[in-house]
């Protein structure tokens, strides 16, 4: 059977072409009824707008990227998973990109992959540096997300060091005064890690607590094995923390295995709490405590602010400035998060 066209649709709604269009795109001047009518023969009829003639006709792709360094990464496959969600309500298609942290492939996706296939861009960098980002004469409208760069371009994240000082502060009221950072950095820098150890030295420092550097614990990557790798090797050298803030959960995870191996019991013998509430955590033995980022709420502004940049540039091709009010100028979004305590903090009867 024939798929369905504009012109059937206006056939069986006794309307015009033209008619049954200004209801496809929503126009104001269309009465109730009207919009009624062809609205219900769109339906019986299973006429499916053609999105790709639409975008077309706009001189656009319909398509925005998303950029990730790290595909099989939990937060990143649910965030990824929100971010569709979102791009569906508006038509668009996503295309998911791993950049592997290399910054060869991040700049690629910073330029649009050196083509017009996608009319905007979500990334996600661990690479690149503040000049990348201000200097994209002629780059596809761009959101940032994470801690990275601030600058240049709109930005999506939660308050990572408020985070982290919430969280090592309730290890401490729980009685805790030995916490170490699995994956802490305290190098100066603007990554999530720095962010997050900041967060945590400034909770032991309000506390009266001495750092010790020794209390953090870097790792290579932000995996389980790494996390159990880490806590292991302090283990083994006699160091008895009372409590570890994890940056990510793969960490916190990873840890527990670690602390189980070693005979230790979570949290009596160590408290636990990690980062991002991926699912896994709810599910691992015991429960995992973690700050919750509210990932729907990061993939709705992100796709937003795109969606907002790339109507923008069909409107304008010039930068944002005095003189261009109708382009705002980058902004910075921050995020709600939580901290969800579960067994791995507060014991069996954590709810």
């Amino acid at each position: 059977m024939a798929r369905p066209r504009i012109k059937d649709v206006a056939r069986h709604a006794g309307v015009s072409e033209k008619t049954v269009s200004n209801v496809i795109n929503d126009y104001v001047h269309v009465s109730d009824r009207t919009r009624r009518v062809v609205r219900e023969a769109i339906d019986h009829l299973g006429y499916r707008v053609n999105l790709a003639g639409r975008h077309l006709r706009k001189g656009r792709t319909g398509i925005i990227a998303l950029v990730v360094p790290e595909l099989d990464v939990p937060y990143f496959a649910e965030l990824a998973r929100h971010v569709i969600r979102e791009a569906e309500q508006l038509s668009l298609t996503v295309l998911i990109h791993q950049s592997g942290a290399d910054r060869e492939h991040e700049l690629a996706a910073l330029a649009g992959f050196g083509s017009d296939f996608v009319d905007g861009i979500i990334l996600s960098p661990l690479a690149l540096t503040a000049d990348d980002v201000t200097d994209r004469a002629g780059a596809p409208p761009t959101v940032l997300l994470g801690e990275l760069l601030e600058e240049g371009a709109d930005h999506v994240a939660i308050d990572n060091e408020r985070a982290a000082r919430e969280a090592t502060e309730h290890l401490i009221g729980l009685g805790c005064r030995t916490v170490f950072a699995v994956g802490g950095r305290e190098a100066p820098g603007l990554g999530t890690a720095e962010a997050r150890t900041r967060g945590y030295l400034a909770a032991l420092a309000g506390a009266g607590i001495a750092h010790h550097p020794e209390a953090l614990l870097p790792v290579d990557d932000f995996r389980m094995p790494d996390g159990a790798r880490a806590v292991a090797r302090a283990l083994s050298s006699g160091a008895r923390p009372d409590a570890l803030l994890c940056l990510n959960d793969q960490l916190a995870l990873g840890a527990l295995r670690a602390l189980h191996e070693h005979g230790l019991r979570v949290p009596e013998d160590v408290a636990v709490i990690g980062f991002d509430d991926v699912e896994g955590g709810r599910f691992s033995v015991p429960t995992l405590s973690t700050v919750s980022p509210d990932k729907a709420a990061v993939a709705r502004v992100a796709v937003q602010l795109l969606h907002r940049r790339i109507e923008e540039a069909a409107r304008s091709p010039l930068t944002p400035d005095a003189g261009n009010p109708g382009i705002q100028s980058p902004q910075d979004r921050v995020v709600a998060h939580r901290l969800v305590l579960r067994e791995s903090t507060e014991g069996p009867d954590a709810g």
